[in-house]
């Protein structure tokens, strides 16, 4: 299987999480005003196994270092297999929270909390778990990304969010939460030694598609109570998928889902040299490039205030320069 050999290749594709990560929102974006939020989550779940799949049968089965995909899944024990299952349905009732947290509470509350509680706690568990890495520069970047988020959530504010509500402060830790162990999980399943497999552990190829599989099999229970019982907006059913879903849309759903999964294996890929809390930490300043997209391709901000430039500029000195110091924590 393909692995990475070199630190700097390990940080150019935790950057491409980066971008990955805060990208795939974009596809939602352009079906939200046609298709229910709940809906379009089962084609962006397709998206993510298939693409596990093909990485799975590519990357994940050539070489002769590792193990092939295949072969590592009929070996793979009941616990590693339960990890990355259980790293999925985290992680699937964990966005799915989110997403209503943003609903109920606006973007500039819903966002920060959320994320901000996931990069902090994420971090830390992966650290304390496999402790890989400069503690005081890992940690120094974590709080200057975690200061950037909040200024983020700030400039959002000025340009009129929606009134947050106890109860959409609340989704929102409840998801900051959830998002900061998945990654754990995932981790754990996967053998610690990426060139030799050990006995019964997984490789990152194997650990993501299994991981793919936990978020739809959890889809049948979370998702359908989202559809049926949404936390905010209307209901919708599974006949609204097969009625009013169009060709577009579902590709663009499943594209939103390959997008985040591209993410997701090369940061898995990339651990084995920037270490898991490195990479995670990464990963999550995709933030950053949510924030990009919504400056300077959306034109969010177009008739800002005054002001809000400085903050907007601010916060993307604070995340480079927390970024950095964060890739310098390996070396």
């Amino acid at each position: 299987m393909f692995i990475v050999t070199s630190y700097l290749t390990a940080v150019i594709l935790c950057i491409i999480t980066m971008i990955c990560w805060g990208s795939w929102a974009n596809t939602q974006k352009i079906t939200s005003k046609e298709w229910g939020f709940p809906l379009f989550y089962w084609d962006y779940t397709i998206g993510i196994i298939l693409l596990s799949l093909i990485f799975g049968f590519t990357l994940g089965s050539s070489g002769d270092l590792g193990a092939n995909f295949i072969e590592n899944l009929a070996q793979s024990s009941f616990n590693s297999i339960s990890f990355a299952l259980l790293g999925g349905i985290i992680f699937n009732i964990a966005n799915l929270l989110l997403v209503a947290a943003i609903e109920i509470a606006g973007m500039a509350i819903a966002f920060p909390i959320g994320i901000g509680i996931a990069l902090v706690q994420g971090v830390l568990v992966n650290y304390i778990a496999v402790p890989d890495g400069n503690p005081k520069l890992l940690f120094s970047g974590v709080l200057l990304v975690t200061i950037a988020i909040v200024l983020d959530a700030l400039a959002y504010q000025k340009i009129g969010s929606k009134k947050s509500t106890s109860k959409g402060i609340l989704v929102s830790i409840c998801a900051g939460v959830l998002m900061g162990f998945f990654y754990r999980f995932v981790a754990a399943s996967i053998s610690e030694n990426f060139e030799i497999i050990e006995s019964g552990k997984l490789t990152p190829y194997t650990a993501t598609f299994l991981f793919s599989i936990g978020i739809l099999l959890s889809n049948f229970i979370f998702n359908t109570l989202f559809m049926y019982k949404p936390l905010s907006g209307k209901k919708v059913t599974y006949s609204d998928y097969f009625k009013k879903g169009s060709v577009r849309l579902h590709l663009i759903g499943i594209l939103g889902g390959v997008i985040w999964c591209t993410g997701m294996i090369l940061n898995i890929i990339a651990a084995g040299k920037a270490g898991y809390a490195v990479s995670y930490g990464l990963g999550q300043g995709a933030t950053m490039i949510a924030a990009f997209w919504g400056v300077f391709i959306w034109k969010e901000f177009k008739n800002a205030p005054e002001g809000v430039n400085k903050l907007i500029s601010l916060m993307f000195f604070l995340f480079i320069s927390g970024l950095t110091i964060i890739i310098l924590a390996k070396l």
